[in-house]
């Protein structure tokens, strides 16, 4: 059952995610044997997937109506990355190469936390009011105090969209860079791109640089500012996932990345042909996706 629930997803909207992994000396001192812990029970990907769909499914359907995620447990993703190559470390010894652990824990009260705010400051407000009632939210807030006094400043390391990838989240990868092509049974269930955040950053600030000069009107402008002061938030040797989800079946191969960055670059040089060319393909693409969200 939950594999197939990974799987298939059926009827759940398409979800995609931006996940920043860092190494286990960026957090608290008192945090790092829990995410060690948590990170060693993980058996596969895949299990982290089917244990965080389940819990959600589980949540949904609890006795009380309360959906808010308690925090007595919290999964943790572990990828591995390249350790800098060469070099000496601080007694003058040959550095350490090879493969690193990062890690980047759910976080799933604080998120669950963030998500209820934004409902409820949306246009469906009143309806939110309705589904989460008062209480709730109060009670729930109660558990993000108690991390925020548990963990102190506290830095979100996941960010979700569903329906569809933002444009402002392609601007981070290239083509080159490392990706896994996740299949079952003639699917892609999801496909994960990967880049050192310094790169990531780089690619950022450079996207920044240049639409504020060539179309500062656009709302990309604003949303890759918030992306890069997210970015900046992390350790310097970190890396950052791009989690298409089940979308990925409908879109791979998918040259987003590629088209952001021409698109940019032609806005840069004047080429407004160029850019509107760059901008059809990716609504081409996307569009069709994020109308399924109104779809009966």
């Amino acid at each position: 059952m939950t594999g197939n629930l990974y799987r298939g997803q059926a009827g759940l909207p398409f979800s995609s995610t931006l996940r920043v992994y860092e190494p286990l000396d960026a957090f608290p001192v008192e945090q790092r044997p829990a995410l060690q812990a948590a990170g060693a029970r993980s058996a596969s990907r895949a299990a982290v997937e089917n244990a965080e769909l389940l819990a959600s499914l589980g949540r949904i359907t609890r006795s009380g109506g309360d959906p808010f995620p308690t925090g007595r447990t919290d999964l943790v993703r572990v990828t591995n990355a390249p350790a800098p190559e060469g070099g000496t470390d601080d007694d003058g010894a040959a550095a350490r190469t090879g493969p690193v652990l990062l890690y980047c824990p759910s976080q799933l009260v604080l998120r669950a936390g963030l998500a209820a705010n934004a409902l409820m400051e949306g246009i469906h407000g009143p309806l939110a009011e309705l589904l989460i009632p008062e209480e709730q939210r109060d009670r729930h807030q109660g558990r993000i105090d108690l991390v925020k006094a548990r963990d102190g400043s506290i830095r979100v390391h996941t960010r979700a969209s569903t329906w569809g990838i933002p444009f402002s989240w392609f601007s981070l990868f290239m083509e080159s860079d490392r990706k896994d092509v996740v299949e079952a049974a003639g699917r892609i269930l999801t496909v994960r791109v990967w880049a050192p955040i310094t790169d990531a950053l780089e690619r950022a600030r450079y996207a920044v640089a240049n639409l504020a000069l060539a179309a500062p009107d656009l709302d990309m402008l604003d949303d890759l500012a918030q992306l890069t002061e997210w970015l900046e938030l992390f350790h310097v040797n970190s890396m950052v996932e791009l989690d298409y989800g089940a979308v990925a079946d409908k879109v791979y191969p998918d040259e987003s990345p590629m088209d952001i960055r021409l698109g940019i670059e032609c806005l840069a040089e004047g080429d407004m042909t160029g850019a509107a060319a760059a901008y059809r393909r990716l609504a081409s693409r996307w569009i069709p996706i994020r109308q399924l969200a109104r779809a009966s």
